[in-house]
């Protein structure tokens, strides 16, 4: 009967706290829009011979010619994907650390010591890798704080000594200064998460005799699971898309062949070839891939756990 009363459906829809909430969201659709939808348009340029400066009118239409480009360079095309595949799978392999973390948080009693663990921990996502760049190289570098005490020690050190030039451990480092940086940040989530858990099931718990192990495996982890299945996808959605101003950072003559992910090599063919077409190109199957591989696990999520976020 409410759904056939006209006046009550007009009531509901002009209700001024669901306006000011549309409202409130607005200003975040028109940012997602400008920044994520509209920039595909540029998309286009991989189908032209595009010189900065031409109207598309005077431009030739090449059709897959820079799709095709794609295997003539495809040692180097191989190279950046071979480094992305490895960050994105250690990024995924490493993914329960955030939730771990959360755990661990909130078995400390200590108010004041669970503060300063979460805030010691989360800082490090604020900083910009620029600093964290120099920091490290303070340390780390061939002249840095840590050659020098292996000197005093009566140490040889060589160029390959410093772990910014050392390119058999480059993987393995930037994957450490990944999780040392977002540790602290991508637990937050989960600490809402922990913070929604029903503290009924724990007393229950408590009351038929089950310890913190057992309350923690049987109670808090199920509680996470939806969290981190949904955050899980879209990390797969992003497997191509490792990041760049960390590999722009750390990459030298030394290291480059094996930091070079898709998105610096997009920049470095884009910006520093100025071959706008061939790095747009790139960036679409780049893009496509991602979407495929999202709705592929989407799919497999709905069809195993019965959820989906699409």
């Amino acid at each position: 009967m409410i759904a056939n009363n006209p006046h009550q459906s007009a009531r509901t829809r002009l209700n001024p706290y669901r306006l000011k909430l549309t409202l409130m969201a607005l200003p975040f659709f028109i940012l997602v829009v400008l920044f994520n939808y509209v920039p595909i348009a540029g998309w286009v340029l991989a189908f032209f011979d595009y010189f900065p400066g031409v109207i598309f009118s005077k431009m030739e239409f090449v059709g897959l010619k820079y799709f095709k480009l794609i295997f003539f360079f495809w040692d180097d095309v191989q190279n950046a994907l071979v480094n992305t595949l490895f960050f994105s799978a250690m990024g995924i392999l490493l993914s329960p650390l955030p939730a771990i973390f959360a755990i661990q948080l909130t078995e400390i009693r200590a108010l004041k010591l669970k503060k300063l663990i979460q805030t010691t921990v989360t800082l490090p996502n604020f900083i910009s890798w620029v600093i964290v760049y120099s920091l490290i190289g303070s340390i780390f570098s061939f002249d840095g704080a840590i050659n020098r005490i292996l000197v005093n020690l009566g140490y040889e050190i060589t160029a390959t000594t410093t772990l910014l030039g050392n390119k058999n451990l480059s993987w393995y480092f930037m994957t450490f200064l990944g999780i040392w940086k977002s540790l602290g940040w991508s637990s937050i989530i989960y600490l809402a998460a922990l913070a929604g858990i029903d503290r009924e099931l724990y007393e229950a718990a408590e009351i038929d005799g089950a310890n913190r192990w057992r309350s923690t495996l049987h109670i808090t982890v199920p509680g996470l699971m939806p969290t981190f299945f949904v955050l899980f996808l879209l990390q797969i959605g992003s497997f191509l898309s490792v990041g760049f101003e960390q590999y722009f950072v750390f990459a030298n003559s030394l290291t480059r062949q094996k930091l070079e992910v898709i998105d610096l090599f997009v920049y470095r063919i884009g910006i520093n070839s100025q071959d706008y077409s061939f790095a747009t190109a790139i960036g679409i199957l780049r893009s496509l891939i991602s979407i495929a591989l999202m709705f592929s696990m989407n799919s497999l999520s709905k069809h195993i756990r019965g959820e989906s976020i699409i």
